[in-house]
């Protein structure tokens, strides 16, 4: 009833029972007339504003009420909600409604255990189930969303991903992929053929997933990891390896830059170990390498590095989604950059990243923000204060909007570089260090309000 005649979800119960708005009405008025303390009190018109909510013309169930309804009808209170319910209930009814209790009495059955009078016989019995079948079946059959539609919300989710690396706020480019999400999700309320819902999976997962890896961007570890938890959910739901490699492979970038580096390194090697199609076998052991570089573990993170190449060679296919969820040459070349600095090859990482940045190409700018910062640290490392201020520039000329929490921990990073070396004293060096506390003071998570940040935490992590 729900699927087929588009009734909300307390409405397709009451119709199943077969009564009007003023049957329910009195049974409520006689159920809850027995319960002191608990009473619910209702009319026809009263059932009829429950059942339209959160429409504007409806009125909010108390938990009270949901829970009456929930008995008459011998199901959970749960099961009353939809999707768009549990999006306008205060979360105190969510919890109240969702804590575990006895199970309800099971509905009068629709059927007497011995055939009614009626009942066909015979040859006309044959023929009814027959038609029960083909009645089944065209419900069975029935779907609420077609091929073409389910591939433009794969292309739409395409080009979210791929706007993310433009010059887009990353904030416009997330409450797309909420909206779209959430349409999704809506879909998944319905009915439609398994493949069908897979496919819904697999779109819900891979916007789930894009939604983790902007939180991160913007300093929300804790959101993130909530988004990445409904992605891996996704995944296996779809049972779908691609999704699987790549979920793993954001929250590792999440772990990493919330301080949980083991965690990073060991959801990099999961998401590895499932086999899929593009870039993510690439990207996945680039972000181990970087782990293990992070922790200062040069021979582990040397091994990680020989895995990249494995995995490069091992490449198949295409990746589902591309844009943000896919791993180029600078790309790649920007984390293997990265690990050459941590682990003490600075010369290293200074030429390919300058051969990196000197190709001309069309590329993300956080990623290219994040080279540049490498060629600085390495400039600093080999004693170019002058070299690291003009790599430097065009990272702090950017927009608050597009001054990612990765980014602007690792600027911190340079202005400490730069405390602990022989240029500390330098002109050079205060120079440095203003300019990044203010770039931090205006980086983007302070810039969209996200609150707690990583921003505070990286200012006051600057040397004195």
């Amino acid at each position: 009833m729900r699927v087929r005649f588009r009734m909300r979800p307390r409405e397709a119960w009451r119709h199943a029972h077969g009564w009007t708005l003023q049957d329910v009405a009195d049974r409520i008025n006689e159920l809850s007339g027995s319960r002191r303390g608990a009473e619910v009190a209702a009319d026809a018109s009263l059932v009829g504003k429950w059942e339209r909510w959160p429409a504007t013309t409806g009125r909010k169930p108390a938990p009270q009420a949901l829970v009456v309804l929930a008995e008459l009808y011998g199901c959970a209170a749960a099961d009353l909600l939809d999707y768009e319910d549990r999006k306008a209930l205060p979360r105190a009814d969510l919890h109240l409604l969702d804590r575990p209790t006895a199970p309800a009495p099971p509905p009068p059955p629709v059927l007497a255990p011995s055939a009614p009078v009626g009942e066909p016989q015979g040859a006309a019995l044959v023929e009814a189930a027959a038609g029960e079948s083909a009645h089944w079946a065209s419900w069975a059959e029935s779907t609420n969303i077609g091929p073409i539609a389910l591939d433009q919300l794969a292309a739409d989710a395409r080009d979210l991903a791929h706007r993310y690396l433009a010059a887009e706020p990353p904030l416009t480019v997330f409450a797309a992929a909420r909206v779209l999400r959430d349409r999704v999700f809506g879909l998944l309320e319905g009915h439609q053929p398994p493949q069908q819902t897979r496919e819904l999976y697999v779109v819900a997962g891979y916007l789930c997933s894009l939604l983790a890896w902007i939180c991160s961007d913007l300093g929300a570890p804790r959101q993130a990891d909530t988004h990445g938890r409904t992605a891996t959910l996704c995944a296996e739901l779809a049972d779908h390896n691609g999704l699987r490699a790549w979920t793993l492979s954001t929250r590792a970038k999440t772990a990493l830059w919330d301080g949980r580096t083991r965690d990073a390194i060991t959801l990099a090697r999961r998401g590895a170990s499932y086999t899929a199609p593009g870039t993510v076998g690439v990207l996945l052991a680039c972000q181990e390498a970087d782990a293990w570089a992070h922790l200062g573990a040069a021979g582990e993170a040397q091994q990680a590095l020989a895995r990249i190449a494995d995995a490069r060679a091992a490449q198949h296919g295409t990746d589902d989604i591309g844009g943000l969820l896919s791993c180029d040459d600078f790309r790649r070349t920007n984390y293997t950059t990265g690990v050459q600095l941590r682990i003490g090859n600075a010369a290293t990482a200074l030429n390919e990243a300058a051969e990196a940045l000197a190709t001309p190409a069309h590329r993300a700018y956080g990623t290219e923000a994040q080279m540049r910062i490498t060629a600085a640290s390495a400039h600093v490392a080999l004693g170019h204060p002058e070299g690291a201020l003009e790599a430097l520039a065009p990272v702090l000329a950017l927009p608050p909007e597009q001054r990612l929490a990765p980014v602007a921990t690792r600027l911190a990073e340079v202005a400490r570089s730069v405390a602990r070396s022989a240029m500390a004293d330098g002109r050079t060096a205060g120079h440095l260090h203003a300019a990044v506390e203010h770039w931090c003071l205006q980086a983007a998570p302070r810039y969209v309000a996200v609150p707690p940040g990583a921003p505070g935490a990286l200012v006051r992590g600057l040397p004195d």
